[in-house]
């Protein structure tokens, strides 16, 4: 059974101009996941350039920071058991034309890079994403009232 894990997962620009936040953020409830951590804001340029650091190399970098930073996001940490993986399946192929309807980016996504969400790849990148865009002080502990309906 997975363990209880915490994820990062951002509403990108065009998914908070669009009005998905609310759609996005029912799914995830409804799922049975845990938001512990929740912000709107427009990403500052330096912040987006360490959020993306591992693609600094590949020729579309500028093109990830310009967007990431043109408008507001919603950041989030979710919690629940197996929260990456379900994550990366809830939110789909980051090609949204490979993403199967259900997903969000199938849904609601176009084109790569308007895929309206972000999610972690991995547990590291999960712990590295969190401390980037929370204090500790921002992650909220509480236990849901159908947690004991969700988890054997």
């Amino acid at each position: 059974m997975p363990e209880m894990e915490r994820t990062f997962v951002m509403v990108k620009p065009d998914g908070v101009q669009r009005g998905l936040v609310g759609k996005i953020l029912q799914r995830i409830e409804e799922k049975g996941f845990k938001i512990v951590a929740m912000k709107l804001s427009v990403m500052p340029v330096e912040k987006a350039r360490e959020h993306y650091a591992e693609h600094v190399e590949k020729k579309f970098y500028q093109d990830l920071v310009d967007f990431i930073t043109s408008g507001p996001s919603v950041s989030l940490v979710v919690e629940g058991r197996g929260a990456i993986a379900a994550m990366r399946k809830m939110n789909g192929a980051t090609n949204p034309v490979e993403a199967v309807p259900g997903t969000i980016r199938g849904d609601f996504g176009i084109e790569t890079g308007r895929n309206v969400v972000h999610g972690s790849d991995s547990a590291a990148s999960a712990a590295r994403e969190i401390a980037l865009h929370f204090s500790g002080l921002e992650l909220v502990d509480f236990k849901r009232i159908d947690e004991t309906w969700l988890y054997e």
